[in-house]
């Protein structure tokens, strides 16, 4: 049998909406298939594990993937489990501007040979994540704001606990400096 093949792809996108806006419509992994053409559903099981079902027509998957690092407004990281271990992936968010984004999708993936190999791999493409990319662009930049947020921290697959704002203190006429 062949040695298994690495591919890497990454591909960037600007989207005319501020990083947080971009950063939490992106964390609403269920909208994906209102605007992602390859993606059938996704269901949100813990914050850090996703099934996934993707494809087209007749040649679709489910596989799960577990959300290893993610920051708000900088980066989402996750890793395919199982049949899909090999299979890497992240997406960075930068400000450009008050209301420019720049999305950088990054996917690695190791082919592993199998006898029905040819059959049942779908190689993921730069155009493929171009035109995903694209789609998520007219999405967000179309509606303006995002449908909801999980700004949540995320180490090591590890869920930390969001951080809550400080109490404000209660002291009537406390004096300030």
């Amino acid at each position: 049998m062949p040695a298994a093949a690495a591919q890497s792809v990454e591909e960037a996108i600007e989207v005319a909406v501020p990083v947080h806006t971009a950063y939490n419509q992106w964390t609403q992994f269920k909208t994906f298939p209102r605007f992602m053409r390859w993606v059938r559903g996704v269901e949100q099981l813990r914050p850090n594990l996703t099934r996934w079902e993707i494809g087209t027509g007749w040649a679709t998957r489910t596989y799960m993937a577990e959300v290893v690092e993610q920051h708000p407004d900088e980066l989402i990281a996750w890793q395919g489990l199982g049949r899909w271990a090999g299979h890497r992936g992240e997406v960075s968010f930068r400000a450009l501007a008050p209301n420019r984004t720049e999305i950088v999708v990054r996917l690695r993936s190791v082919a592993r040979p199998t006898r029905r190999h040819l059959l049942h791999r779908t190689p993921v493409t730069p155009r493929l994540i171009r035109s995903e990319l694209a789609r998520f662009k007219q999405f967000i930049e179309g509606v303006g704001q995002e449908s909801g947020a999980w700004r949540g921290v995320i180490r090591k697959g590890q869920v930390w606990p969001q951080e809550e704002k400080p109490p404000r203190s209660r002291v009537a006429g406390w004096p300030v400096g």
